[in-house]
């Protein structure tokens, strides 16, 4: 038979406590981001990150805490036609972003070069995020 730990009612409730006061907070930092700085969420429950989520979609909770992004990440895939230069890009901390890449002609872009957010989003949060090339794509081995 299965066997699980319980865990003490006090520790829970400290738990949902936790849960709840930062669920009741805003997502966003209170200061205003600088140039080049993007914020993503950290589930309370589980540590899934993701960025601007309304629920965790690993657990399904709605209590987030923001961080701050290390910034750099790798390009995954393609997302639409190329004039848009819109690009999948898995970050560090383990969420995708949906991002566009500037300073670069938009065939100059492959799977697997590295990114660096140049601005997390347009002032008053729309638009996507900005990246730029950090590294090339490496160069596709034959498969035969």
């Amino acid at each position: 038979m299965l066997q699980t730990d319980t865990r003490e009612h006090t520790e829970v409730r400290e738990d949902h406590d936790a849960a709840t006061a930062a669920t009741a907070a805003p997502a966003v930092p209170s200061e205003p981001a600088a140039c080049g700085e993007l914020f993503f969420q950290r589930c309370l429950w589980c540590g899934t990150a993701a960025y601007r989520r309304s629920f965790c979609r690993a657990c399904g909770s709605t209590a987030f805490t923001p961080e701050r992004s290390e910034g750099s990440g790798v390009v995954v895939r393609r997302n639409g036609h190329v004039p848009h230069n819109t690009w999948f890009v898995a970050m560090r901390e383990g969420f995708n972003l949906l991002c566009q890449v500037t300073g670069t002609a938009p065939g100059a872009v492959g799977v697997g070069a590295r990114v660096s957010v140049v601005r997390s989003a347009a002032p008053l949060g729309q638009g996507l995020p900005l990246v730029e090339l950090t590294a090339p794509a490496p160069p596709l081995e034959p498969s035969w």
